[in-house]
């Protein structure tokens, strides 16, 4: 029976490797790695692992600190943080609601607002409601938290009536969707 040696397993497999590729691949190849590895933050990557974040006065945005959640009609509803456009409120729709005439967007962007009275972050989706000639009533263009254009779901300066009959922006919804963890 053979006696294993780990020296000559080792000898062996480092061999074969050293046979099947080159100095120059391993410089190129490290190359690669080391031009690469700055770019890796930038990539889209889920942060769901990452800390809650810290909601108290100091820390919450400027809109966050000045909202309010009575009158659905004015830009600085809780639920407007990332809306931008005319609120479907003033235009015969409701909160939720297109107005008569004019069809929801199938897509929509979305942020996350700090409701004031408890406290607590919920998601909300935003879509254009299209169809009919822009309203131009209640104009709001609230960008907390806003991202770049490469990130478009996030990013409340694209005109969403894609998929509608028309591409005419009449105005904006805000609808909740649930508590944000």
């Amino acid at each position: 029976m053979k006696k294993f040696n780990a020296d000559s397993m080792g000898e062996k497999l480092l061999r074969k490797f050293a046979g099947a590729s080159s100095r120059r691949s391993m410089l190129s190849r490290l190359g690669a790695a080391l031009v690469a590895a700055p770019v890796f933050p930038l990539l889209p990557v889920s942060r769901a692992e990452a800390a809650k974040p810290d909601r108290s006065p100091e820390t919450k945005t400027f809109f966050a600190r000045t909202a309010q959640t009575k009158d659905d009609s004015k830009c600085d509803y809780w639920r407007y943080c990332a809306i931008d456009g005319a609120l479907c409120t003033c235009c015969g729709g409701g909160i939720h609601s297109c107005p008569p005439g004019a069809e929801p967007s199938p897509v929509s962007w979305v942020g996350t607002c700090i409701n004031p009275d408890d406290g607590k972050a919920y998601l909300i989706a935003y879509r254009d409601c299209c169809g009919k000639p822009a309203c131009g009533q209640c104009g709001c263009d609230n960008t907390d938290r806003e991202t770049q254009l490469y990130v478009p779901q996030l990013n409340n300066d694209v005109i969403w009536c894609f998929g509608t009959s028309s591409m005419d922006y009449h105005c904006s919804t805000a609808v909740l969707v649930g508590a944000a963890s």
